[in-house]
């Protein structure tokens, strides 16, 4: 069966799904994007991802293309079409197609937007995370606003080639004080020595991850330990567990950070547990 895609008001095969050459999105990586997970045909937390959507958009003072309602019917309907059990939906929005010019186009010129959905391999993901993965770490090079969901992603596309060049999964990026920002595609964590679960702030520095604040409820609710602010990389390597973030991997424990074993270099318990039940705290629609 041939995958599905839709695109402003169109469900097309996608060989022939298209944006026009002058998308401010393919010129100026002037849009937004939303990557949700669906587990057993509904998606995780899409009213989350949808009020974060809404955020980024405003902060771009791009229009919403449709009602929310709308939209939602568009994702589940793309869901549906590609028969997607468990994998992702992808949704991307961009200020529209105009003469190309750095300044935003005339008043009324449509945005446009993209969905596609696809399945994982879920018995490849498990037996990552039970093996756990390794990350590296890269300077921070990014703009100053990545809580902003924005499609302009190459410093996070360098950073994870980087990664897989080195055999590792992940990039970590590090600021110009040693603190770890996030990953690539990802929210960092540590579990201290001491048992205290530890995430940078959602501060302008990291994207508020939707897997992160379903975690954040999850440790509320297991009564574990939580600091939220920045942690070194030094930290990292003298912590007890780490792990990463986010909606297409989940919870997925890292044992290794630039070469050195984390803890005994095997995914740790309270990374394994947070992933096992992770889904007893997300919303499903």
């Amino acid at each position: 069966m041939s995958r599905i895609a839709y695109v402003n008001g169109r469900y097309l095969p996608l060989a022939a799904a298209s944006v026009n050459v002058e998308d401010r999105g393919y010129q100026f990586s002037d849009g937004v994007y939303e990557v949700c997970e669906v587990r057993d045909g509904r998606l995780v937390d899409e009213r989350r991802h949808m009020a974060r959507l809404k955020f980024s958009l405003s902060e771009l003072r791009i229009a919403m293309p449709m009602s929310p309602a709308s939209l939602s019917v568009v994702l589940h309907e793309v869901v549906r079409r590609n028969r997607v059990r468990w994998g992702i939906v992808y949704l991307q929005i961009t200020r529209g197609v105009s003469r190309r010019d750095h300044a935003f186009p005339p008043a009324g010129t449509a945005p446009s937007i993209v969905v596609t959905a696809r399945n994982l391999d879920l018995a490849g993901a498990e037996k990552m995370a039970g093996d756990g993965v390794a990350v590296i770490s890269v300077p921070e090079n990014r703009w100053e606003r990545v809580d902003i969901k924005s499609v302009s992603l190459l410093p996070n596309v360098l950073a994870k080639q980087a990664a897989r060049e080195q055999g590792a999964r992940e990039a970590w990026f590090v600021d110009r004080d040693g603190r770890v920002t996030e990953g690539s595609s990802s929210n960092a964590w540590i579990v201290t020595r001491d048992g205290k679960v530890v995430t940078r702030q959602a501060d302008h520095g990291i994207l508020k991850g939707i897997t992160r604040t379903v975690v954040l409820d999850a440790l509320a609710a297991q009564g574990l330990k939580l600091e939220e602010r920045a942690f070194t990389l030094e930290e990292a390597h003298a912590a007890r567990e780490a792990f990463i973030t986010s909606a297409s991997q989940i919870v997925l424990p890292v044992v290794k950070i630039d070469g050195r074993p984390v803890g005994n270099g095997a995914p740790g318990l309270i990374a394994s547990a947070l992933r096992r039940d992770f889904h007893h705290y997300a919303e499903l629609s």
